[in-house]
């Protein structure tokens, strides 16, 4: 065989095996539900990822579990704080900017410097008063954080989602203060 019929060969070679690969790539992100009928009245909205870094979906409550006044407008309105299974608790809110310029989350951000994200939410905490404790948002093994990033250019009057894990308390507590750096405390339910 010539050198260029054992090119050709490699190339087709090769453009199949890129073909099998994108397809089985293609497959396995489907939407496949293994032939499961869908519940129609299930949100597909995700509010954040699993502790397995997957995209976790849940339905986003509009019932305000409490809010936060800060300055020059920003709201975050605080909608669930779900104790999930694997013992971590998932805050769920908006933040909306009712002032007049653009917002950026940088107050907010932890004062870890390994953080890639410098607009995120990683500085909030969780306080169990009762029990004088208090909880940090959980890292991944990246040591980024599991919540909201990217929360920066923020125009007068758009929202965005926010959400927050923490390490769940004991199951005797039910009340606890959520604290974002430069926002006021509010004290929220748990729920779950």
């Amino acid at each position: 065989m010539s050198n260029r019929h054992t090119t050709k060969a490699l190339r087709s070679a090769a453009a199949v095996a890129l073909t099998a690969t994108m397809a089985i790539a293609v497959t396995g992100c489907g939407g496949d539900s293994g032939g499961q009928k869908s519940d129609k009245g299930a949100s597909k909205e995700s509010t954040g990822p699993r502790a397995d870094g997957g995209k976790k979906p849940a339905a986003q409550s509009t019932t305000a579990i409490g809010e936060m006044k800060g300055p020059d407008g920003i709201v975050v309105t605080l909608n669930s704080a779900i104790r999930e299974d694997g013992g971590f608790i998932t805050v769920n809110g908006t933040l909306t900017n009712r002032g007049s310029k653009v917002f950026n989350a940088y107050a907010w951000r932890s004062k870890e410097t390994e953080m890639r994200s410098q607009s995120s939410i990683s500085g909030a905490s969780l306080v169990d008063a009762a029990g004088k404790k208090r909880y940090l948002i959980l890292r991944d093994t990246d040591g980024e954080c599991l919540c909201s990033t990217g929360l920066y250019g923020i125009k007068p009057n758009e929202s965005r989602p926010i959400f927050a894990q923490f390490p769940a308390p004991p199951q005797s507590v039910t009340q606890v203060d959520f604290q974002l750096p430069s926002m006021p405390t509010v004290n929220i339910k748990i729920t779950g």
